[in-house]
């Protein structure tokens, strides 16, 4: 049975050399003691994808080397979910049989939580019709039979069948307090659920004193947001993209929180609002005023390529920053500005992706 391999006894040296990489970046900085978050060495990944290979009768699927683009067979992923490791072999087995459902199918996801529940998406290069879609409710039931708690997808150009429903739940603990999150496929979600309340927790805690309102730019589907909010008397948060918007608002809403407040907006044009350049209608529409927020804290959590320089300059009117970045670089690059008026009081390695040379940082940084 193909396996791609994880060494388990190789994660701590490993977790140690990005340590001491991750401070050498930032040695033009005065940081303190780093703060070392761990992965679970295995079973990490609520996600994975896979390509699907038709060989005769068989299907199998399969991965392909980065450097030299080589096929290779994966029958298990110890990186991915026990979930998904349970349920590949189940899946491709019931897919087999099925003219209908394996038909110029040629790759599947998996989104998983750690509450339990798994979505399937099967991607064709064809249109699904009706036989599909009765074919794809059978093998949800079978599936859910055998123990799962299981949706599908089907996706095909310029189409998607839902079977029941194209999100899962997830339940993240942070400090005891159960947080509820909808995840919805091909939206941005933590992808390692473990370390992602390391993450939680960190930002609690760093935020553990905090007085007024928080103002968060790049909130995604509220993650940071709900968890934070117990430390603030408001939070104002963007996020630009419109499903991770309706899964905040679903959060907030499913979690009981009332003093969150998300708005559909770009940083860069928040910046344009804050400062006075531009009035938004939306903000109007949805009775924003942001005279009345009184932010002393600001967390953002922007995309590898960092922030613009004004955003950066808006950043820098706040007295306390919290930065989560997924890449060391332009984090490096933004606090050559954001060091010039805060100094940085907490310094945090979290091992999102562990046996990759990606690293997820955190900053909290306070006016000089």
């Amino acid at each position: 049975m193909a396996s791609t391999a994880i060494n388990t006894a190789d994660y701590r040296q490993q977790l140690d050399e990005k340590a001491e990489r991750i401070q050498n970046i930032f040695d033009d900085f005065e940081t303190p003691e780093l703060e070392v978050f761990a992965s679970p060495a295995e079973h990490y990944r609520m996600r994975a994808e896979f390509r699907v290979w038709h060989e005769g009768e068989d299907l199998y699927y399969v991965m392909f080397n980065q450097e030299t683009r080589e096929k290779y067979r994966v029958d298990q992923f110890p990186a991915a979910s026990r979930v998904i490791n349970d349920l590949m072999p189940l899946l491709i087995e019931a897919l087999k049989p099925s003219h209908t459902l394996r038909h110029k199918l040629f790759q599947v996801d998996f989104l998983s939580t750690l509450s339990g529940e798994i979505l399937v998406s099967l991607l064709y290069h064809r249109q699904l019709d009706e036989a599909w879609e009765t074919e794809a409710k059978a093998l949800k039931q079978r599936l859910n039979d055998e123990g799962f708690n299981l949706n599908i997808i089907g996706r095909a150009r310029k189409m998607k069948i839902i079977i029941d429903r194209d999100f899962v739940v997830e339940k993240l603990n942070v400090f005891g307090q159960s947080l509820t999150y909808k995840q919805v496929e091909n939206s941005f979600t933590q992808p390692n659920g473990e370390v992602a309340q390391k993450m939680l927790e960190w930002a609690v805690d760093c935020t553990l004193d905090s007085e007024g309102d928080l103002l968060e730019l790049y909130c995604g589907n509220g993650n940071f947001s709900l968890a934070l909010a117990k430390n603030f008397d408001r939070v104002l948060a963007t996020e630009l993209a419109k499903p991770s918007v309706d899964s905040a608002q679903y959060n907030i809403a499913v979690n009981d929180i009332d003093n969150v407040q998300i708005i559909r907006m770009s940083a860069e044009d928040f910046t344009d609002a804050m400062e006075g350049k531009r009035e938004f209608r939306r903000l109007k529409d949805q009775n924003v005023d942001l005279q009345s927020y009184n932010c002393n804290t600001i967390f953002v959590d922007p995309p590898r390529s960092g922030m613009d320089e004004g955003t950066c300059r808006m950043v820098q009117g706040y007295e306390r920053i919290m930065y989560i970045s997924c890449n060391p670089d332009t984090l490096k690059e933004n606090l050559e500005i954001l060091s010039q008026t805060h100094r940085i009081t907490r310094f945090a390695l979290f091992d999102q992706f562990p046996y990759t040379h990606h690293m997820e940082a955190g900053v909290f940084l306070e006016r000089k």
